[in-house]
C-alpha cells in the first residue's frame, strides 16, 4: 500500500515536471496525482496487493461510524441522564471476537471504550473474549452488541 502511494506521489511530481511552465503550480501537480491514481487503479492487479485507496475508504468508513456511534451512545446516555429517576440497571457481559492480533483488538477496545455506557473492563489472555460493562444491562446490550459487530467488520477491513 505504502509502496503504491509512493509511486503515485512518483507520477504526480513527474506530471509537474513534464508540464511546462515557469513556476509550479499545486494544481497541476494534483491533476497528476489523479492521473496517477488512475494508472494505478488499472496497473494494481499486478502488483499483488489491493487498491491502496480501497484502505484509505476503509479507515474513512471507520471514522465515520465511531462518530456516529458516539453521536447514538452520547444520546442516549444523555436521555438516562435527565430524566428524573435513574432506572438503569448496570451489568458485565462478555463477547467473543473474530478479531485476529494486537493492533485490531487494541482497536475495538477503545472504540468500545470511548463510546458512552460502555467500557471494555479486560481482555482475555487469548485476545478473543471481551468483558464489557455496560450502563444499563437490559437497554444497552443488544446496542453495544451492534456497535461491536459493526467496529468489527469496519476494522477487518482497514487491517485485512
Amino acid at each position: 500500500m505504502a509502496m503504491q502511494f509512493i509511486l503515485n506521489l512518483f507520477i504526480a511530481t513527474l506530471w509537474l515536471l513534464l508540464q511546462d511552465e515557469v513556476i509550479p503550480q499545486f494544481s497541476t501537480f494534483l491533476m497528476g496525482f489523479i492521473v496517477g491514481i488512475g494508472i494505478l487503479y488499472v496497473m494494481h492487479r499486478f502488483y499483488g496487493t489491493q487498491f491502496y485507496l480501497r484502505r484509505v475508504f476503509s479507515i474513512i468508513k471507520l471514522l465515520w461510524l465511531f462518530n456516529w456511534e458516539l453521536l447514538i451512545s452520547s444520546y442516549s446516555v444523555l436521555r438516562q441522564i435527565t430524566t428524573p429517576k435513574l432506572n438503569i440497571t448496570p451489568g458485565i457481559f462478555t463477547y467473543k471476537t473474530e478479531l485476529k492480533g494486537d493492533w485490531e483488538i487494541t482497536a475495538l477496545a477503545l472504540l468500545l471504550t470511548l463510546t458512552p455506557g460502555s467500557v471494555v473492563m479486560e481482555v482475555s489472555e487469548e485476545g478473543d473474549m471481551f468483558y464489557i460493562h455496560a450502563m444499563d444491562i437490559e437497554q444497552s446490550k443488544e446496542a453495544v452488541i451492534r456497535s461491536i459487530g459493526k467496529f468489527e467488520q469496519a476494522i477487518m477491513e482497514v487491517t485485512r
